[in-house]
């Protein structure tokens, strides 16, 4: 293998690159679900065999970025990473409205783990691809906890991407563990979902929950399903527990457990499976 520049140097290169990810990613949460309901729409109108509804065209280029509130087109010194946020002081340039502190958080936290990856492994093939790891579950934490939905579009591919990495011999795990790690990963929560829904009468949680802790399987193996979840059920029942301190809990009283997933597995990346156990003393 190739010798790769490691160290500060990568994390830089990374770290820039990840913000400008980040700055993508925000696109991809505010838009994915719209898009995902006009499909939804149109299928539904074929189904009844009326006309499909007369939307306007939405996907991840088109139509260019805008003040949801003015319609002002986003100038591209209106759209670098953090700093635009920054110097606009969070607000629209043209009708002062407020920006969502979400855009740049999550353009932060791109950043920091695309420098972890490269401060870990340089640059490599093997930074690019946590990175992208990292990437992905950060959008889908981000899509969950503004829709409670986890998309196929991404949990699918990301669960392949596991599966085939491991496959690979890009992973620090046989492919029989990736494999065990999706399945187990899928019909532990499956069968959550199912005691529960028979208990109460209601629905715990979603499938999408499923599929991602089936890719988080994938990606860490079997071995790590339990410190992941431990992790999340941690941070889940704090945050939880402060929000509904805050009176902040959304209609219904409910928290989306995806985000709460993604900590999980960037957790595992970053620490590893066994240091989450030593830290909630087991």
């Amino acid at each position: 293998m190739a010798d790769f520049p490691s160290g500060w140097p990568a994390a830089a290169v990374l770290g820039v690159l990840g913000l400008l990810v980040g700055s993508f990613l925000n696109v991809v949460i505010h838009r994915l679900p719209k898009m995902m309901e006009r499909r939804w729409a149109e299928e539904c109108a074929e189904f009844e065999g009326k006309e499909p509804p007369n939307a306007a065209k939405v996907n991840l280029m088109v139509p260019r970025s805008a003040c949801p509130h003015c319609g002002h087109p986003i100038a591209w010194h209106e759209n670098i990473p953090v700093l635009s946020y920054l110097w606009l002081r969070g607000r629209c340039s043209d009708c002062k409205t407020g920006i969502s502190v979400r855009y740049p958080l999550v353009e932060v936290a791109t950043g920091l783990l695309f420098a972890w990856c490269g401060w870990q492994w340089g640059l490599s093939e093997q930074a690019l691809l946590w990175a992208g790891f990292s990437a992905t579950v950060v959008c889908l934490a981000g899509i969950d906890w503004d829709t409670t939905l986890l998309p196929d579009d991404i949990t699918l591919p990301l669960l392949w991407a596991g599966l085939c990495a491991a496959a690979l011999d890009w992973l620090p795990l046989t492919l029989n563990d990736a494999l065990w790690g999706a399945v187990a990963g899928y019909l532990s929560l499956w069968l959550v979902f199912w005691a529960f829904k028979l208990t109460t009468g209601k629905e715990g949680m979603g499938y999408g929950d499923f599929k991602l802790f089936a890719a988080l399987g994938a990606w860490f193996g079997w071995q790590a399903l339990i410190p992941i979840i431990l992790m999340a059920s941690v941070i889940g029942a704090v945050v939880g527990i402060a929000i509904k301190f805050k009176g902040a809990l959304r209609e219904g009283g409910y928290v989306p457990f995806g985000p709460f997933l993604a900590l999980g597995g960037l957790t595992a990346m970053i620490a590893g499976p066994d240091a989450i156990l030593r830290a909630i003393g087991l």
